[in-house]
Protein backbone atom coordinates (compact mmCIF):
# COMPACT_ATOMS: atom_id res chain seq x y z
CA UNK A 1 0.00 0.00 0.00
CA UNK A 2 1.46 3.30 -1.41
CA UNK A 3 2.05 6.35 1.38
CA UNK A 4 -0.29 8.14 -0.10
CA UNK A 5 -3.38 6.02 0.71
CA UNK A 6 -2.05 5.57 4.16
CA UNK A 7 -2.44 9.31 4.69
CA UNK A 8 -5.75 9.79 3.45
CA UNK A 9 -7.29 7.21 5.36
CA UNK A 10 -5.22 7.85 8.41
CA UNK A 11 -6.62 11.64 7.92
CA UNK A 12 -10.19 10.17 6.82
CA UNK A 13 -10.51 8.16 9.83
CA UNK A 14 -9.54 10.91 12.81
CA UNK A 15 -12.41 13.25 10.65
CA UNK A 16 -15.10 10.49 11.18
CA UNK A 17 -14.60 11.11 14.47
CA UNK A 18 -14.29 14.66 15.15
CA UNK A 19 -15.34 15.25 19.04
CA UNK A 20 -12.81 12.22 20.07
CA UNK A 21 -10.04 13.36 17.68
CA UNK A 22 -10.34 17.34 19.07
CA UNK A 23 -10.36 15.70 22.81
CA UNK A 24 -7.39 14.14 22.00
CA UNK A 25 -5.62 16.60 20.31
CA UNK A 26 -6.34 19.04 22.86
CA UNK A 27 -4.80 17.07 25.59
CA UNK A 28 -1.50 17.31 23.74
CA UNK A 29 -1.97 21.15 23.18
CA UNK A 30 -2.28 21.37 26.77
CA UNK A 31 0.56 19.37 27.73
CA UNK A 32 2.68 21.02 24.87
CA UNK A 33 2.05 24.15 26.23
CA UNK A 34 2.92 23.71 29.70
CA UNK A 35 5.62 22.14 29.01
CA UNK A 36 6.77 25.07 26.88
CA UNK A 37 5.99 27.52 29.20
CA UNK A 38 7.10 26.29 32.11
CA UNK A 39 10.68 26.10 30.03
CA UNK A 40 9.86 29.52 28.71
CA UNK A 41 10.00 31.14 32.45
CA UNK A 42 13.15 29.12 32.88
CA UNK A 43 14.60 30.35 30.09
CA UNK A 44 13.44 33.77 30.65
CA UNK A 45 15.41 33.87 34.04
CA UNK A 46 18.54 32.75 32.55
CA UNK A 47 18.51 35.39 29.77
CA UNK A 48 18.12 38.09 32.44
CA UNK A 49 21.12 36.67 34.28
CA UNK A 50 23.13 36.83 31.32
CA UNK A 51 22.54 40.44 29.89
CA UNK A 52 23.10 41.27 33.98
CA UNK A 53 26.81 39.56 33.79
CA UNK A 54 27.13 41.06 30.21
CA UNK A 55 26.31 45.05 31.70
CA UNK A 56 28.88 43.92 34.39
CA UNK A 57 31.34 43.06 32.41
CA UNK A 58 30.64 39.67 31.20
CA UNK A 59 32.69 36.17 31.55
CA UNK A 60 36.31 38.39 32.08
CA UNK A 61 35.27 40.60 34.67
CA UNK A 62 36.32 40.45 38.37
CA UNK A 63 35.21 41.99 41.50
CA UNK A 64 38.25 42.55 43.88
CA UNK A 65 37.79 43.44 47.91
CA UNK A 66 39.31 43.65 50.94
CA UNK A 67 39.96 41.40 53.46
CA UNK A 68 38.23 42.19 56.95
CA UNK A 69 39.83 39.15 59.08
CA UNK A 70 42.92 39.28 60.83
CA UNK A 71 43.96 41.99 63.66
CA UNK A 72 43.15 45.72 62.59
CA UNK A 73 46.76 48.41 62.31
CA UNK A 74 47.50 51.54 61.92
CA UNK A 75 49.15 52.65 58.57
CA UNK A 76 52.04 51.23 57.69
CA UNK A 77 52.34 48.37 59.45
CA UNK A 78 52.65 45.13 57.92
CA UNK A 79 52.06 42.20 60.60
CA UNK A 80 50.08 42.95 63.71
CA UNK A 81 52.37 41.66 66.81
CA UNK A 82 50.38 38.42 67.68
CA UNK A 83 51.56 37.32 63.99
CA UNK A 84 47.57 37.69 62.70
CA UNK A 85 47.60 39.51 59.02
CA UNK A 86 46.64 42.93 58.53
CA UNK A 87 43.72 43.40 56.79
CA UNK A 88 43.55 44.07 52.98
CA UNK A 89 41.72 47.34 51.45
CA UNK A 90 41.26 48.53 48.01
CA UNK A 91 43.30 51.41 48.00
CA UNK A 92 45.13 53.57 45.23
CA UNK A 93 47.97 51.35 45.66
CA UNK A 94 45.69 48.32 44.93
CA UNK A 95 44.63 50.00 41.88
CA UNK A 96 47.64 50.72 40.48
CA UNK A 97 49.07 47.87 41.61
CA UNK A 98 46.13 45.31 39.81
CA UNK A 99 47.06 47.58 36.47
CA UNK A 100 50.58 46.39 35.89
CA UNK A 101 49.32 42.57 36.46
CA UNK A 102 49.62 40.75 32.79
CA UNK A 103 46.35 40.34 31.06
CA UNK A 104 44.65 42.99 33.05
CA UNK A 105 42.65 45.19 30.12
CA UNK A 106 40.97 47.61 33.20
CA UNK A 107 40.61 47.91 36.48
CA UNK A 108 38.16 50.90 38.09
CA UNK A 109 37.79 51.39 41.66
CA UNK A 110 33.99 51.69 42.86
CA UNK A 111 32.94 53.14 46.23
CA UNK A 112 29.40 52.37 47.56
CA UNK A 113 27.82 55.11 50.16
CA UNK A 114 24.75 55.46 51.64
CA UNK A 115 22.91 58.79 51.90
CA UNK A 116 19.54 60.71 52.48
CA UNK A 117 17.97 63.57 49.81
CA UNK A 118 15.47 65.61 50.76
CA UNK A 119 13.05 67.57 48.29
CA UNK A 120 10.30 69.92 49.76
CA UNK A 121 7.97 67.51 52.05
CA UNK A 122 9.85 64.34 50.83
CA UNK A 123 12.69 62.42 52.41
CA UNK A 124 14.31 59.50 51.17
CA UNK A 125 17.53 57.09 51.15
CA UNK A 126 20.10 56.71 48.26
CA UNK A 127 22.42 54.28 47.59
CA UNK A 128 25.39 56.33 46.01
CA UNK A 129 27.65 53.89 43.87
CA UNK A 130 30.98 56.59 42.79
CA UNK A 131 32.85 55.42 39.72
CA UNK A 132 35.48 56.98 37.06
CA UNK A 133 34.16 58.10 33.92
CA UNK A 134 35.80 55.22 32.25
CA UNK A 135 33.83 52.51 34.68
CA UNK A 136 30.39 54.51 34.28
CA UNK A 137 30.74 54.05 30.79
CA UNK A 138 31.42 50.21 30.74
CA UNK A 139 28.56 50.14 32.21
CA UNK A 140 26.45 51.12 29.18
CA UNK A 141 23.62 52.29 31.17
CA UNK A 142 20.01 52.79 28.86
CA UNK A 143 18.99 57.00 30.29
CA UNK A 144 15.75 58.29 29.68
CA UNK A 145 15.82 60.76 26.61
CA UNK A 146 17.90 63.74 27.35
CA UNK A 147 19.95 62.11 29.61
CA UNK A 148 23.62 61.94 30.39
CA UNK A 149 26.26 60.54 32.11
CA UNK A 150 28.15 62.87 35.57
CA UNK A 151 30.20 65.32 34.24
CA UNK A 152 33.12 65.37 36.78
CA UNK A 153 33.94 68.95 35.91
CA UNK A 154 30.67 70.44 37.06
CA UNK A 155 30.27 72.63 40.32
CA UNK A 156 27.50 70.78 41.66
CA UNK A 157 27.69 66.63 42.33
CA UNK A 158 25.97 65.42 39.28
CA UNK A 159 23.67 61.92 39.69
CA UNK A 160 22.42 59.62 37.46
CA UNK A 161 19.43 57.71 39.34
CA UNK A 162 17.81 54.50 38.88
CA UNK A 163 14.73 53.77 37.50
CA UNK A 164 12.90 52.83 41.06
CA UNK A 165 14.84 55.57 42.96
CA UNK A 166 11.35 57.55 43.49
CA UNK A 167 10.08 54.34 45.17
CA UNK A 168 12.56 54.34 48.53
CA UNK A 169 11.32 59.10 48.81
CA UNK A 170 8.38 58.93 51.23
CA UNK A 171 6.61 62.19 52.90
CA UNK A 172 7.86 63.62 55.92
CA UNK A 173 4.56 64.57 57.10
CA UNK A 174 2.74 61.00 57.19
CA UNK A 175 5.83 58.62 56.89
CA UNK A 176 3.87 57.20 53.56
CA UNK A 177 5.92 56.05 50.85
CA UNK A 178 5.03 55.08 47.04
CA UNK A 179 4.28 51.51 48.44
CA UNK A 180 1.99 52.41 51.01
CA UNK A 181 -0.20 55.09 48.40
CA UNK A 182 0.80 53.87 45.30
CA UNK A 183 1.27 57.79 44.60
CA UNK A 184 4.05 58.26 43.13
CA UNK A 185 6.68 60.95 44.88
CA UNK A 186 6.39 64.90 43.24
CA UNK A 187 9.93 64.91 42.42
CA UNK A 188 11.51 65.09 39.19
CA UNK A 189 14.88 63.88 39.48
CA UNK A 190 16.32 64.74 35.86
CA UNK A 191 15.32 68.67 36.42
CA UNK A 192 14.91 69.14 40.05
CA UNK A 193 17.35 70.11 42.39
CA UNK A 194 17.64 67.80 45.69
CA UNK A 195 19.44 68.33 49.03
CA UNK A 196 22.05 65.45 49.74
CA UNK A 197 23.28 64.79 53.31
CA UNK A 198 26.11 62.74 53.26
CA UNK A 199 26.49 62.56 57.20
CA UNK A 200 23.70 60.19 57.46
CA UNK A 201 24.43 59.18 61.50
CA UNK A 202 24.81 63.86 62.03
CA UNK A 203 21.66 64.10 60.26
CA UNK A 204 19.33 61.90 62.31
CA UNK A 205 21.28 62.63 65.19
CA UNK A 206 20.25 66.54 64.90
CA UNK A 207 16.15 65.37 64.40
CA UNK A 208 16.02 63.79 67.79
CA UNK A 209 17.96 66.25 69.53
CA UNK A 210 16.20 69.36 70.69
CA UNK A 211 17.37 72.61 69.86
CA UNK A 212 19.55 71.83 66.67
CA UNK A 213 19.34 73.83 64.23
CA UNK A 214 20.04 72.96 60.52
CA UNK A 215 23.13 74.49 59.14
CA UNK A 216 23.44 76.71 56.23
CA UNK A 217 22.90 74.79 52.68
CA UNK A 218 25.56 76.89 51.54
CA UNK A 219 28.32 76.38 54.97
CA UNK A 220 30.83 74.37 56.17
CA UNK A 221 29.65 71.02 57.95
CA UNK A 222 29.35 70.86 61.30
CA UNK A 223 32.63 70.35 63.87
CA UNK A 224 35.60 67.55 63.66
CA UNK A 225 34.62 65.89 66.73
CA UNK A 226 35.05 61.95 67.09
CA UNK A 227 32.77 60.07 65.21
CA UNK A 228 30.67 58.86 68.05
CA UNK A 229 30.26 62.78 69.81
CA UNK A 230 26.46 64.17 69.33
CA UNK A 231 26.37 67.13 66.67
CA UNK A 232 24.69 70.10 68.04
CA UNK A 233 24.15 71.42 64.58
CA UNK A 234 22.26 69.41 61.85
CA UNK A 235 24.75 68.61 58.70
CA UNK A 236 25.55 70.41 56.10
CA UNK A 237 22.66 69.97 52.87
CA UNK A 238 24.57 69.78 49.05
CA UNK A 239 22.50 70.79 46.42
CA UNK A 240 22.43 68.30 43.79
CA UNK A 241 21.44 67.89 40.22
CA UNK A 242 20.51 65.26 38.18
CA UNK A 243 21.88 64.06 34.66
CA UNK A 244 19.98 61.30 33.84
CA UNK A 245 17.21 58.57 34.74
CA UNK A 246 17.89 55.01 34.03
CA UNK A 247 15.31 53.96 31.12
CA UNK A 248 12.28 51.71 32.71
CA UNK A 249 8.95 51.90 35.05
CA UNK A 250 8.88 52.72 38.41
CA UNK A 251 7.94 49.25 38.76
CA UNK A 252 10.25 47.98 36.66
CA UNK A 253 13.51 45.87 38.22
CA UNK A 254 17.08 45.54 37.08
CA UNK A 255 20.73 45.44 38.45
CA UNK A 256 20.47 49.98 38.22
CA UNK A 257 16.65 50.20 39.12
CA UNK A 258 17.71 51.09 42.91
CA UNK A 259 21.25 52.55 42.14
CA UNK A 260 22.22 56.09 42.41
CA UNK A 261 25.47 56.98 40.36
CA UNK A 262 27.97 59.79 40.19
CA UNK A 263 31.62 60.85 39.54
CA UNK A 264 34.13 59.05 41.85
CA UNK A 265 36.15 61.98 42.43
CA UNK A 266 33.95 64.31 42.56
CA UNK A 267 32.34 62.49 45.68
CA UNK A 268 35.39 62.08 47.22
CA UNK A 269 35.86 66.04 47.54
CA UNK A 270 32.52 65.99 48.75
CA UNK A 271 33.32 63.41 51.61
CA UNK A 272 36.56 65.05 52.41
CA UNK A 273 34.96 68.27 52.62
CA UNK A 274 32.05 66.74 54.80
CA UNK A 275 33.95 64.59 57.19
CA UNK A 276 37.39 66.81 57.78
CA UNK A 277 39.14 65.46 60.62
CA UNK A 278 36.68 62.64 61.04
CA UNK A 279 35.97 58.73 60.18
CA UNK A 280 34.62 58.47 56.69
CA UNK A 281 31.05 56.38 57.12
CA UNK A 282 32.18 52.91 55.25
CA UNK A 283 35.83 53.86 55.92
CA UNK A 284 38.51 51.99 58.30
CA UNK A 285 39.85 54.06 61.61
CA UNK A 286 43.02 53.03 63.73
CA UNK A 287 42.97 51.60 67.23
CA UNK A 288 42.39 54.99 68.07
CA UNK A 289 39.82 55.72 66.30
CA UNK A 290 41.37 58.32 63.91
CA UNK A 291 40.83 58.35 60.41
CA UNK A 292 42.69 55.87 58.03
CA UNK A 293 45.74 57.64 56.21
CA UNK A 294 44.63 55.75 52.80
CA UNK A 295 41.11 56.72 50.93
CA UNK A 296 39.77 52.78 50.85
CA UNK A 297 37.50 52.36 47.91
CA UNK A 298 34.30 49.25 48.63
CA UNK A 299 35.63 47.23 45.32
CA UNK A 300 37.74 47.18 42.34
CA UNK A 301 36.19 46.22 38.74
CA UNK A 302 38.66 44.67 36.70
CA UNK A 303 38.41 43.34 33.46
CA UNK A 304 40.97 40.21 31.92
CA UNK A 305 42.24 40.69 28.13
CA UNK A 306 40.51 37.37 27.35
CA UNK A 307 38.64 34.15 29.30
CA UNK A 308 41.18 31.95 29.47
CA UNK A 309 43.14 34.41 31.39
CA UNK A 310 40.20 35.04 34.28
CA UNK A 311 41.32 31.58 36.38
CA UNK A 312 44.65 32.55 36.57
CA UNK A 313 44.60 36.15 37.11
CA UNK A 314 42.07 35.53 39.97
CA UNK A 315 44.29 33.30 41.73
CA UNK A 316 47.10 35.82 41.18
CA UNK A 317 44.87 38.49 43.12
CA UNK A 318 44.01 36.03 46.08
CA UNK A 319 47.67 35.38 46.77
CA UNK A 320 47.85 39.09 47.13
CA UNK A 321 45.51 38.53 49.87
CA UNK A 322 42.18 39.89 48.59
CA UNK A 323 39.08 38.52 47.60
CA UNK A 324 37.84 37.87 44.45
CA UNK A 325 35.00 37.29 42.96
CA UNK A 326 34.65 36.49 39.05
CA UNK A 327 31.51 36.56 36.52
CA UNK A 328 32.13 33.07 35.15
CA UNK A 329 31.93 31.47 38.77
CA UNK A 330 28.56 33.11 38.90
CA UNK A 331 27.71 32.03 35.87
CA UNK A 332 28.78 28.19 36.44
CA UNK A 333 26.58 28.51 39.80
CA UNK A 334 23.77 30.12 38.41
CA UNK A 335 23.58 27.46 35.36
CA UNK A 336 23.40 24.79 38.08
CA UNK A 337 20.51 26.72 39.92
CA UNK A 338 18.88 26.84 36.84
CA UNK A 339 19.20 23.73 35.32
CA UNK A 340 17.40 22.55 38.44
CA UNK A 341 14.74 25.00 37.75
CA UNK A 342 14.18 23.94 34.09
CA UNK A 343 14.11 20.37 35.45
CA UNK A 344 11.53 21.05 37.84
CA UNK A 345 9.22 23.12 35.48
CA UNK A 346 9.67 20.72 32.78
CA UNK A 347 8.60 17.55 34.64
CA UNK A 348 5.68 19.59 35.98
CA UNK A 349 4.81 20.13 32.74
CA UNK A 350 6.12 17.24 31.00
CA UNK A 351 3.29 15.21 33.68
CA UNK A 352 0.26 16.46 31.45
CA UNK A 353 2.06 15.65 28.33
CA UNK A 354 1.92 12.13 29.67
CA UNK A 355 -1.77 12.59 30.48
CA UNK A 356 -2.36 13.40 27.08
CA UNK A 357 0.00 10.21 25.81
CA UNK A 358 -2.55 8.14 27.81
CA UNK A 359 -5.34 9.84 25.86
CA UNK A 360 -3.88 9.14 22.76
CA UNK A 361 -3.12 5.18 23.29
CA UNK A 362 -7.04 5.14 24.76
CA UNK A 363 -8.46 6.92 21.25
CA UNK A 364 -5.82 4.50 19.22
CA UNK A 365 -7.31 1.50 21.28
CA UNK A 366 -11.23 2.23 21.22
CA UNK A 367 -10.48 3.15 17.54
CA UNK A 368 -9.58 -0.59 16.88
CA UNK A 369 -12.56 -1.82 18.71
CA UNK A 370 -14.74 0.06 16.21
CA UNK A 371 -12.54 -0.77 13.07
CA UNK A 372 -12.66 -4.76 13.87
CA UNK A 373 -14.05 -5.58 10.92
CA UNK A 374 -12.57 -2.74 8.43
CA UNK A 375 -9.05 -3.93 9.80
CA UNK A 376 -10.22 -7.77 8.76
CA UNK A 377 -11.35 -6.78 5.38
CA UNK A 378 -7.93 -4.98 4.72
CA UNK A 379 -5.83 -7.99 6.13
CA UNK A 380 -8.11 -10.45 3.57
CA UNK A 381 -7.75 -8.38 0.61
CA UNK A 382 -3.98 -8.50 1.15
CA UNK A 383 -2.66 -5.94 3.18
CA UNK A 384 0.58 -6.44 5.51
CA UNK A 385 1.08 -6.30 8.59
CA UNK A 386 3.66 -3.52 7.98
CA UNK A 387 0.83 -1.39 6.54
CA UNK A 388 -1.79 -1.95 8.96
CA UNK A 389 0.81 -0.99 11.79
CA UNK A 390 1.92 2.28 10.05
CA UNK A 391 -1.95 3.54 9.85
CA UNK A 392 -2.40 3.06 13.32
CA UNK A 393 1.13 4.65 14.19
CA UNK A 394 0.20 7.64 11.55
CA UNK A 395 -2.49 8.46 12.95
CA UNK A 396 -1.43 8.70 16.61
CA UNK A 397 1.98 11.22 15.10
CA UNK A 398 -1.31 13.52 13.25
CA UNK A 399 -2.74 13.67 16.67
CA UNK A 400 0.81 14.78 17.70
CA UNK A 401 1.37 17.07 15.34
CA UNK A 402 -1.52 18.86 15.56
CA UNK A 403 -1.32 19.24 18.99
CA UNK A 404 2.43 19.93 19.37
CA UNK A 405 1.72 23.11 16.65
CA UNK A 406 -1.28 24.09 18.50
CA UNK A 407 0.41 24.13 21.97
CA UNK A 408 3.44 25.91 20.37
CA UNK A 409 1.16 28.49 19.22
CA UNK A 410 -0.55 28.63 22.49
CA UNK A 411 2.74 28.99 24.14
CA UNK A 412 3.69 32.03 22.44
CA UNK A 413 0.40 33.58 22.85
CA UNK A 414 0.99 33.09 26.58
CA UNK A 415 4.28 34.25 26.72
CA UNK A 416 3.26 37.90 24.65
CA UNK A 417 0.92 37.76 27.77
CA UNK A 418 2.90 37.32 30.40
CA UNK A 419 6.07 39.85 29.11
CA UNK A 420 3.02 42.21 28.51
CA UNK A 421 1.38 42.14 31.71
CA UNK A 422 3.55 39.98 34.27
CA UNK A 423 6.37 42.85 35.12
CA UNK A 424 9.22 41.04 35.75
CA UNK A 425 10.77 43.58 37.91
CA UNK A 426 8.02 42.44 40.11
CA UNK A 427 10.04 39.26 40.65
CA UNK A 428 13.54 40.62 40.87
CA UNK A 429 14.47 39.95 37.29
CA UNK A 430 15.12 42.14 34.34
CA UNK A 431 13.76 41.91 30.76
CA UNK A 432 11.36 39.33 29.73
CA UNK A 433 10.10 37.01 31.87
CA UNK A 434 9.21 34.67 29.55
CA UNK A 435 11.45 33.52 26.85
CA UNK A 436 10.60 30.92 23.98
CA UNK A 437 13.42 30.46 21.51
CA UNK A 438 13.11 28.73 18.17
CA UNK A 439 14.66 25.38 19.21
CA UNK A 440 12.40 25.05 21.92
CA UNK A 441 9.22 25.13 19.46
CA UNK A 442 10.90 22.66 17.04
CA UNK A 443 11.98 20.58 20.09
CA UNK A 444 8.40 20.62 21.37
CA UNK A 445 6.54 19.93 18.23
CA UNK A 446 9.09 16.31 17.24
CA UNK A 447 8.86 15.63 21.08
CA UNK A 448 4.93 15.64 20.89
CA UNK A 449 4.87 13.67 17.77
CA UNK A 450 7.33 11.31 19.14
CA UNK A 451 5.04 11.16 22.27
CA UNK A 452 1.60 10.67 19.97
CA UNK A 453 3.99 7.58 18.12
CA UNK A 454 4.66 5.63 21.31
CA UNK A 455 1.60 5.96 22.62
CA UNK A 456 -0.24 4.63 19.67
CA UNK A 457 2.57 2.00 19.38
CA UNK A 458 0.91 -0.91 21.54
CA UNK A 459 -2.70 -0.24 19.72
CA UNK A 460 -1.03 -0.47 16.47
CA UNK A 461 0.63 -4.04 17.90
CA UNK A 462 -3.17 -4.79 18.76
CA UNK A 463 -4.63 -4.27 15.00
CA UNK A 464 -1.93 -6.61 13.57
CA UNK A 465 -2.46 -9.28 15.96
CA UNK A 466 -6.02 -9.00 15.08
CA UNK A 467 -7.00 -12.62 13.23
CA UNK A 468 -8.92 -11.66 9.68
CA UNK A 469 -11.51 -14.26 9.86
CA UNK A 470 -12.45 -13.20 13.40
CA UNK A 471 -12.14 -9.74 12.44
CA UNK A 472 -14.70 -10.31 9.69
CA UNK A 473 -16.63 -12.37 11.84
CA UNK A 474 -17.57 -9.57 14.44
CA UNK A 475 -20.28 -7.37 14.88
Amino acid sequence: MRWSDLLRMSINSLKRRKLRTFLTVLGVVIGTASIVVMISLGLGLQESMYAEVEKSGGTTGLTVTGRQDGSMESSGSSEAASGEKEKKYVTDDLIKELRSLEHVKSVEPVLNLSAVAIKGKYEGSLELCGMTPEGLKSLNLELEAGGKLPDGDSAQLELVYGNAVLTNFYDKGTGKAYWDTGEVPDIDLKNDNLFLILDQDGYYQSQNTPGAGAADSGGESSGSGDQGKQPQTAPKKYVVKGSGVVAGGIDSYNTDSFKVYCDLDKLREYLKKEFRGRVIPGQPSTKSGKPYSKFVYSSAKVQADDMEQVEQLSGAIRSMGYNVETNADYIDSMKKQFAMVQAVLGGIGAVSLLVAAIGIANTMMMSIYERTKEIGVMKVIGCGLKNIRQLFLMEAAFIGLAGGIIGNLLSLTMSVVINTFVSGGSMGISGNLSFVPVWLVLISTVFAVLVGTAAGYFPARRAMALSPLEAIRSQ
